[in-house]
C-alpha cells in the first residue's frame, strides 16, 4: 500500500511539474499604462480640451450677451421672438460643441489605442493593462506610449 501512495505521489508531482512548466511557458507577457497619465501628457489630448474649453467658454459668452440683449428689449412680443430666436441658436451651437467634443475624443481613443498596440508589438508584450489591474509584475509602459503619441504626426 505505502509503495502504491508513494507511486501516486511521484505521478502526481510530475504531473504537477509538468502543468506548471506548460503554463509558464505559454505565459502572456504583460505591460501596463497609467492611461490617466497618458491622457494627462498627450499633448493633442491636452490641446483639444482646450479648444473644447473655450467653445464653452464662448458659448457662456455668447449667453451673456444675448441676455443683456433681451433685458433691453420692451416689447413683450419681441421678447418672445428674440427668445425663440436665441434658443434655436444656443441648440445648434451645443450641438457643434457636443459633436466636436466626441469626435476628438474619438480621435484620441484611436491614437492611444493605436500607440498601445505599437508599444506592445515593440516591446512583445500580449497584452496592455491599464495599471489599477495590475498588483504585481508586469512592464510599465506608460511613458513608452506617450512618446509615440507625442511624436507621431496628427
Amino acid at each position: 500500500m505505502s509503495k502504491l501512495k508513494l507511486f501516486l505521489t511521484t505521478i502526481l508531482v510530475l504531473f504537477a511539474a509538468n502543468l506548471l512548466s506548460n503554463l509558464s511557458a505559454n505565459a502572456a507577457t504583460i505591460g501596463y499604462a497609467d492611461f490617466e497619465k497618458v491622457m494627462d501628457n498627450y499633448s493633442y489630448a491636452r490641446n483639444a480640451y482646450k479648444d473644447i474649453d473655450n467653445k464653452l467658454l464662448e458659448l457662456q459668452q455668447y449667453v451673456i450677451d444675448k441676455d443683456k440683449q433681451f433685458k433691453a428689449i420692451e416689447s413683450p412680443i419681441q421678447k418672445k421672438t428674440f427668445e425663440e430666436q436665441i434658443q434655436k441658436e444656443y441648440k445648434a451651437k451645443e450641438e457643434r460643441i457636443y459633436n466636436l467634443k466626441t469626435q476628438k475624443e474619438k480621435t484620441i481613443r484611436d491614437s492611444i489605442l493605436e500607440a498601445s498596440k505599437a508599444v506592445a508589438a515593440a516591446k512583445k508584450l500580449d497584452i496592455i493593462l491599464d495599471y489599477g489591474v495590475v498588483y504585481a509584475g508586469g512592464v510599465d509602459v506608460t511613458n513608452d506610449i506617450i512618446q509615440y503619441l507625442n511624436t507621431q504626426k496628427k
